[in-house]
């Protein structure tokens, strides 16, 4: 989630009135500032949450691990005051997702035990959390059950196709590795997939860099798929 509050929610011109004493209170939750390099674990999977933490600016990736070894890449977040633990500190459960610096930052470490004592003496201020989270996890949501319900040419043409005409808060990557991971699946079949869509006429990729030149055409093999 965002600090400031999601544009398109239910209380949105509620939320914005208040962002910035919503701001003001949480940043007197502050332990005090990680600065971390590219590569570091904000939140490692599996472990306990100790801080909740916001990125003001820079790239972070998030990804989960199976036992096997495979793991699934949600994608890159360029921060805009993001705050990550969230979800566990209203759960009191451990790390869901590693989240990793992609580039070197400055993280602020926030108190739970402070956020708890504020969001107690200011319930009103968990109308932030709670309108924040339900977006977040519609969106996730939708990735999750387009990843499970659909082949992985689909997948990426759609992910292409949308990516083409709005602008998406989670972002791809430029390895080819890890879009695979993105799209939970290996690179060998994700290349097969990209050339599947090439060979249709429906993008070009130079180097890792993927362009759309066929929309139309594009948007019908989504539909086609869908149907």
């Amino acid at each position: 989630m965002q600090i400031k509050p999601y544009s398109t929610g239910r209380f949105f011109a509620h939320l914005d009135a208040q962002s910035e004493d919503f701001s003001r209170a949480i940043f007197q939750c502050r332990k005090f500032t990680r600065h971390l390099r590219a590569g570091d674990d904000i939140l490692t999977q599996g472990q306990e949450l100790d801080y909740l933490h916001i990125v003001p600016t820079g790239r972070v990736s998030m990804n989960i691990s199976a036992v096997n070894g495979r793991r699934f890449q949600l994608g890159e977040v360029e921060c805009d005051y993001q705050v990550f633990g969230e979800m566990e500190y209203f759960t009191g459960t451990d790390c869901q997702w590693s989240v990793v610096a992609e580039q070197p930052l400055a993280v602020e470490a926030i108190c739970l035990q402070s956020l708890t004592e504020l969001l107690t003496r200011t319930p009103a201020f968990s109308l932030f959390f709670a309108s924040a989270l339900a977006v977040d996890y519609q969106d996730s949501l939708d990735i999750y059950t387009n990843r499970l319900l659909h082949p992985i040419t689909y997948n990426i043409a759609y992910d292409l196709l949308r990516r083409s005409k709005e602008k998406s808060m989670l972002g791809a990557f430029d390895k080819a590795g890890m879009e695979a991971e993105r799209f939970g699946t290996t690179s060998r079949v994700y290349r097969r997939a990209v050339k599947d869509l090439i060979d249709r006429g429906l993008i070009t990729k130079q180097g890792n860099e993927i362009t759309v030149v066929d929309r139309v055409g594009l948007k019908a093999f989504v539909e086609h798929c869908d149907n």
